[in-house]
């Protein structure tokens, strides 16, 4: 059994493309969505039109919250003026049908796997969806986090950081980002810094083995670049200067 685990694509249909076409060539029997679908990029229904055409298991991530509650947003990014712009603007191009699709997301799933080994999946924790179970969390606060959950194999998102981690016989796995794969969390001092490659996971469960593969791949940052430009999306600039590899093309906006 073959499991695809993707990730805070935020409105990166260029990415997800990517990644749906590297899935293709896997053998996978399954994909789901860890949350963080919309948000924060350039094409906000066409990731969720995209989503709904694969018909796999959604989580709900705390952008999907947001895009509901936008106070809510507000207040996780204290009042920040550009990611109040960017939500405005990405909620006004959201159909009635991409918020119904939304409502269908899930807090967590949980999939048996080969034999006696299950799979649980959230975005943030079992806790909370703005939770970060990084590398270097301390286990008395992972233990918090996990609220009494167990499995063979937990799985999230939420801080676009992959992660592979043993914590008291759990496999823990992060699958990074589609969208907007972070160099580090926590930040450096120059703030969030997106790496120019698309990221997911595949889980593969055969005959009680559990093994992980994060994989990383290469993706067109000029297409990345296009996409924002096309959506007149508030900020572009500001948002395409995140990418590490991507600095260099703005002056040809």
């Amino acid at each position: 059994m073959r499991i695809a685990l993707i990730s805070d694509i935020h409105g990166n249909l260029v990415s997800l493309e990517t990644v749906l076409a590297d899935i293709d060539r896997q053998n996978i029997n399954e994909i789901i969505f860890l949350g963080d679908a919309a948000t924060l990029g350039p094409q906000p229904h066409e990731v969720l039109q995209r989503l709904r055409e694969l018909g796999c298991p959604c989580i709900i991530g705390n952008h999907e919250t947001y895009l509901f509650k936008p106070s809510l947003g507000q207040a996780y990014m204290r009042g920040t003026q550009w990611f109040t712009d960017v939500l405005t603007w990405c909620r006004a191009r959201l159909t009635p049908d991409d918020y119904k699709f939304m409502r269908s997301f899930q807090p967590m799933l949980k999939v048996k796997l080969e034999g006696d080994s299950t799979l649980i999946c959230f975005h943030g924790s079992p806790r909370r969806h703005t939770d970060n179970i990084l590398a270097t969390t301390p286990p008395e606060e992972v233990n918090e986090m996990l609220a009494g959950r167990r499995a063979t194999v937990m799985a999230g998102g939420h801080t676009h950081v992959q992660m592979l981690r043993q914590h008291n016989g759990v496999l823990l796995v992060n699958s990074g980002s589609v969208g907007l794969p972070f160099e580090q969390m926590p930040f450096s001092e120059r703030g969030p810094r997106v790496m120019p490659w698309v990221e997911y996971a595949i889980l593969t469960s055969e005959n009680s083995a559990i093994s992980v593969d994060l994989r990383r791949l290469p993706v067109d940052m000029r297409a990345i670049k296009q996409a924002g430009i096309d959506a007149r999306m508030p900020e572009t600039s500001d948002w395409l200067r995140n990418w590490i590899s991507i600095t260099q093309m703005l002056n040809d906006i």
